[in-house]
């Protein structure tokens, strides 16, 4: 779907809604961004551990 059509299916006022709760939305953890790295590396397959924290060496 195009930017065109996304528009006017869904009108100004709801892309500009959507625009704000994506911008007052809190920045993700740093755990949330390594369970998604893993899942979007790997997305059809095994998951694999979270890598070691360095501090545990």
């Amino acid at each position: 779907m195009t930017r065109e059509e996304r528009r006017a299916l869904l009108g100004d006022d709801v892309i500009t809604h959507i625009h704000e709760c994506v911008a007052a939305a809190p920045e993700p953890t740093s755990e949330v961004v390594e369970s998604l790295r893993r899942i979007l590396t790997h997305p059809a397959g095994c998951i694999a551990e979270p890598a070691p924290a360095a501090d545990a060496a």
